[in-house]
């Protein structure tokens, strides 16, 4: 009896989990989502807050749309367009980040969370306007935390995902224009009242919106009941509250999206002993110390090969072998590559930085030299003047934002600027956030002991500060940068030897110090993109 009674104790060490998990969701898979995450899924699904629904749906939040907005109808990518998922109805969340949505259809694949084009489409209005100014970036790791203030967008304008998210639904991507975001906040209210929970999105998810965000129905399925932390009676709600609530679980469901660091370069410091992340209270800049120090310690190290593993979404070969090594060697050293001062694994990013992109974009456009030489008002020029310079908002909604535009032949006053358009802007007048802001722009600096904190040094120093994008599945986010102009992970290579004689040479405008540290030549290119590939995982 005590042998049989040990051996159920040990099945029970070690199966107990995965039985617990399987007759949790009853099928024997995965562990069901959270309910805020599941229910943030189907809001970031959701194409009725759009401002196409609003306009060809009578008002009925049930309404099924006779034709939906043309710009659902394809997906643009770098070799033209192809049918978009999402065609008969209005923009959601997903048309800009998608992941197994066009992995069938033809010229079509995965995606990270990202879309396929250069600079995302969005509804056609009267501005004008027919695509973002910048490349959709992937939301995998999006919300990651970090040790410097929390920013997402390109340019930082959001200090928080449901800040992203509340901005999204009521902004241009959706089809708003700045002068109607009272509209669209009412609009999204009334689709979240009125919906009956006869549409597909529904089905199987807990019924209407009114049932699932009240969570006080005991015959709603658990895999959707929400925490009271998440539940909004719409009814008693106003449209504010209601919009924040939704903002909310959208953003419960980005926070929950994160690689696994399954990559064949995960694999290669697994096999090989090597450290995969920073000590406890170990700082990014002390991690690669250790992991570049054990590389070299490291005489012989045993390779990945394809028989260690296979993609499954990738067309590549599950390998780190030495050509990745090499790329691996050149990345971690600051004096040749430098990319680690930027890029610093394991998530391989700081955040921040102006890396000359916006330079290159401008420069494309008007001839070497012209960004150099663009004239870019002050402080006091900005204020007296925030329709001629700054991003439109609802207190400026006919601001013509040319500093965040796509460059045009015929147009030398657009360029996009990045963090330029937020920091010390009267329209987001919250001091933590300028606070934040301003650290952003002195740690992009050098030492903070030597920031210059005068109002235009600040500013002058904002000018091509953007977000520094994460290198973790590349395969599945191109084009790249974030002005989405390079096709392959070769062009953005030598898109960095060459910024990085520019910066040597002071003819890059504002440029990032670390870019003068870096010397790569056309024989690193191969190296430091098989590298960068290692760094792929699959991701669904």
């Amino acid at each position: 009896m005590r042998t049989m009674i040990q051996l159920l104790l040990l099945l029970l060490v070690l199966f107990g989990p995965a039985l617990v998990r399987a007759d949790d969701d009853e099928g024997g898979g995965e562990e069901a989502d959270p309910p805020e995450v599941a229910i943030g899924e189907r809001l970031f699904l959701e194409t009725r807050f759009s401002q196409f629904f609003q306009a060809h749906s009578g008002g009925d939040a049930n309404a099924v749309l006779a034709q939906g907005d043309p710009v659902m109808d394809a997906l643009q990518t770098i070799v033209g367009p192809i049918p978009g998922p999402f065609a008969g109805g209005g923009m959601n969340c997903r048309a800009c980040h998608l992941v197994d949505d066009a992995k069938d259809i033809p010229r079509g694949g995965n995606r990270s969370y990202a879309d396929f084009a250069r600079r995302s489409p969005i509804p056609e209005r009267e501005d004008g306007r027919s695509v973002t100014p910048r490349n959709s970036p992937p939301l995998v790791n999006s919300a990651l935390a970090r040790g410097i203030p929390f920013f997402l967008h390109f340019d930082g304008e959001f200090p928080s995902t449901a800040g992203l998210a509340e901005g999204t639904l009521t902004g241009r991507n959706f089809g708003w224009l700045p002068s109607e975001h009272a509209q669209a906040v009412a609009h999204i209210a009334s689709v979240i009242r009125g919906d009956d929970g006869t549409g597909a999105l529904a089905a199987g998810a807990g019924g209407s919106y009114r049932r699932v965000l009240a969570g006080t129905d005991p015959t709603i399925p658990k895999d959707f009941r929400l925490p009271r932390r998440f539940r909004v009676d719409v009814d008693r709600a106003g449209d504010e509250q209601i919009l924040r609530a939704v903002s909310r679980l959208i953003a419960a469901y980005v926070d929950s999206l994160e690689f696994e660091n399954s990559s064949p370069y995960d694999r290669f410091l697994e096999t090989n002993g090597l450290p995969t992340e920073p000590r406890e209270f170990e700082s990014p800049v002390d991690y690669v110390k250790r992991l570049k120090f054990v590389l070299g310690e490291h005489g012989d190290p045993e390779m990945v090969t394809d028989a260690d593993g296979a993609f499954q979404l990738h067309r590549q070969p599950f390998v780190f072998g030495e050509t990745e090594l090499a790329g691996l060697r050149i990345f971690l050293d600051r004096t040749r590559g430098n990319c680690v001062a930027c890029h610093p694994p394991p998530h391989f990013t700081d955040f921040r930085h102006n890396t000359g992109v916006a330079q290159e974009d401008y420069d494309a456009v008007h001839a070497a030299g012209s960004f150099a030489a663009l004239a870019i008002p002050g402080v006091a020029a900005r204020r007296a003047d925030p329709d001629a310079f700054l991003p439109a908002t609802p207190l400026h909604p006919a601001a013509l934002e040319p500093f965040r535009s796509v460059p045009a032949a015929d147009a030398p006053e657009r360029t996009d600027l990045g963090v330029w358009n937020l920091l010390l802007n009267p329209d987001y007048p919250k001091r933590a956030y300028q606070h934040h802001l301003e650290r952003m722009v002195c740690v992009s600096q050098g030492p903070l002991g030597r920031c210059r904190r005068l109002p235009d040094a600040l500013l002058s120093a904002s000018i091509g500060l953007f977000k520094t994008p994460g290198l973790r599945d590349l395969g599945h986010s191109q084009p790249y940068l974030h002005t989405g102009s390079k096709d392959t992970l070769e062009d953005v290579v030598r898109f960095y030897v060459t910024v990085s004689g520019l910066g040597r040479t002071a003819q890059l405008r504002n440029g990032a110090p670390e870019l003068s540290a870096m010397h790569i030549s056309e024989s690193d290119v191969a190296p430091l993109a098989a590298f960068l590939r290692a760094l792929n995982e699959d991701y669904e």
